[in-house]
């Protein structure tokens, strides 16, 4: 059966024919693994900088260790893929998961804020491998025509985990408990040591259990049989052959913006919704999971269906256009309608990665997967411009103030989807 995605065809092995549905289900499962472990990441900051005593900036060094290794590991994944196929980089990708996760134990143990971003970095690595080869490979397994809704519905899976992952990390990972300065001033060395002991100490049964069940994960894909999709013979793919696609320049340009504006939005979406509206590190968190990640999860169905009757890159554009709007709210507001300004975006930023992915890899042929690679390295946006809104909140003395870090970055997806994402070669 063949994948026609471009002027290039792709087939499958004849012994490899049979059916796209399975491997497309389990393959779709990644989409929620790692859109858990992400969205443990809002969680873990504010944890974290409790924990050790962190300014924004510093506490920001969490999203940083995650998305340089997108950076950092993009092109070895895609590598992997090109010489070993798809399901190749999905194992591999699923140890690192996995063994990043349980590193979490001895972290904790020790009480290193190092150790905690060394962990994140390798399950980052992991990420890397999992999202360069599901993201096309779901793309692919199917007809050409459907594939953006395809991935938009595979996504949509990550869109569930971004409901799921806040609630559960808000419960067994925050301990609701919130020392003022004054508190902990007359706190013995002791006392002050046992607290912050318990709070790093409690990240320790989540990532335990989240490690344990990627590594079963890991084993029920080295048993299965997925279709490979290989490239038929044509011209060689490289890094410059593939940078001729300024279709392809500008998916990254938009992914990078996009993926740091999602960062920034979510990262510290707790922290302004306790300053901003008065609420606990827990209430926020359950905003984060049944408001923010609820509002993310619906707006990927959504958005699929009205991808039936608008073209994707216009729906993209129109979604950019109203979280600019809804950006600039949540910097001017204050009380429940910044919270509620923020759910907003949460739901019409919902499409923009898997959008941007699908009709950047448009028309690419042989190269797909360095393509791929590449879009997967811009998520470095999730590393550096968390870091800019971290130092801007902490100059301002106001984290809302931050937000203008989104608004600028919804500009640069409106742009592609407007006409960026036009499929030129040069």
């Amino acid at each position: 059966m063949a994948l026609p995605t471009s002027s290039t065809a792709t087939t499958l092995n004849q012994d490899q024919k049979k059916s796209y549905l399975f491997p497309f289900i389990l393959v779709t499962s990644l989409f929620f693994f790692w859109g858990f472990v992400h969205n443990l990441d809002p969680i873990l900051i504010p944890h974290l900088r409790k924990a050790f005593t962190l300014n924004y900036l510093q506490s920001s060094l969490v999203d940083f260790s995650v998305f340089i290794a997108y950076f950092v590991m993009a092109l070895p994944a895609g590598f992997v893929m090109r010489k070993y196929g798809y399901k190749s980089g999905i194992l591999l990708g699923l140890l690192l998961f996995g063994v990043g996760s349980l590193l979490f134990i001895p972290a904790a143990n020790t009480r290193e804020y190092a150790l905690f971003l060394g962990a994140l970095f390798v399950i980052a690595s992991g990420l890397t491998f999992l999202e360069t080869a599901a993201n096309p490979y779901a793309a692919l397994l199917g007809p050409k025509e459907s594939s953006t809704q395809r991935l938009n519905f595979a996504q949509s899976f990550n869109g569930l985990a971004v409901v799921v992952a806040p609630m559960i990390g808000g419960r067994f990972i925050l301990s609701g408990t919130n020392l003022t300065e004054a508190q902990k001033a007359a706190m013995t060395p002791q006392a002050l040591d046992a607290y912050l002991a318990a709070e790093a100490a409690t990240v320790k049964g989540p990532y335990l259990t989240l490690g344990i069940i990627i590594l079963v994960v890991a084993l029920i894909f080295a048993l299965t049989k997925l279709p490979e999709i290989k490239e038929e013979e044509g011209k060689p793919s490289s890094f410059a052959h593939a940078t001729r696609h300024k279709h392809l320049i500008w998916a990254v340009i938009a992914q990078f913006f996009y993926v740091g504006a999602q960062v920034c939005v979510s990262s510290f979406f707790i922290n302004v919704a306790v300053k901003a509206a008065n609420i606990s590190e827990i209430a926020a968190a359950d905003y984060l999971g049944l408001g923010y990640g609820l509002a993310f999860m619906v707006g990927r169905f959504v958005g699929t269906f009205f991808m039936k009757f608008i073209s994707p890159n216009k729906l993209l554009a129109i979604y950019a256009g109203i979280n600019i709007v809804l950006s600039a709210i949540a910097i001017i507001s204050s009380g429940m309608i910044t919270v509620y300004a923020l759910i907003g975006v949460a739901f019409f930023m919902s499409i923009m990665f898997p959008t941007i992915f699908s009709l950047g890899i448009q028309g690419l042929g042989s190269d797909t997967k360095i393509g791929s690679s590449l879009i997967i390295m811009s998520i470095v946006g999730g590393a550096l411009l968390p870091l800019l809104m971290g130092r801007i909140s902490d100059m301002t003395g106001n984290i809302q103030n931050g937000y203008i870090i989104p608004l600028v970055c919804f500009i640069v997806v409106l742009y592609f989807g407007w006409k960026g994402y036009k499929v030129k070669s040069t």
